[in-house]
């Protein structure tokens, strides 16, 4: 399995920005679709955004979708998530996932995540 390290989580007011990064180790990098999710208090994890392996298709849920930006440099073996206009909402501990096909909930290779926090 891909060793995944979120970071760039934090504190921030309501309408800033945050990105995120997830670092990858241990096997190749570029053979891995990725993606990110998170997970808010008292609720399930959710799907927030994907790439595929060359980064050249990318998919995001519809609640984030004009806001966040997921992208990736297989050179630095790293994925990232731009969130712009970040609301309460998207509080949430967001975690990263690495897939050799797509990336779903039942992926096998996660990061230990990374806590957001918006407030109003």
């Amino acid at each position: 399995q891909v060793r995944l390290v979120e970071s760039g989580g934090g504190l921030v007011q309501a309408g800033d920005s945050l990105r995120l990064s997830c670092a990858a180790s241990g096997r190749t990098f570029s053979n891995y679709a990725m993606g990110w999710f998170r997970q808010a208090p008292g609720k399930e994890r959710e799907f927030v955004a994907a790439i595929s392996k060359s980064g050249g298709s990318t998919r995001y849920a519809d609640f984030v979708k004009g806001r966040f930006t997921i992208s990736r440099d297989n050179a630095k073996n790293t994925v990232y998530l731009q969130m712009n206009s970040l609301k309460p909402e998207d509080t949430a501990v967001y975690f990263c996932a690495a897939d050799r096909v797509v990336v779903t909930m039942t992926s096998s290779s996660w990061g230990q995540g990374t806590q957001v926090t918006v407030s109003s």
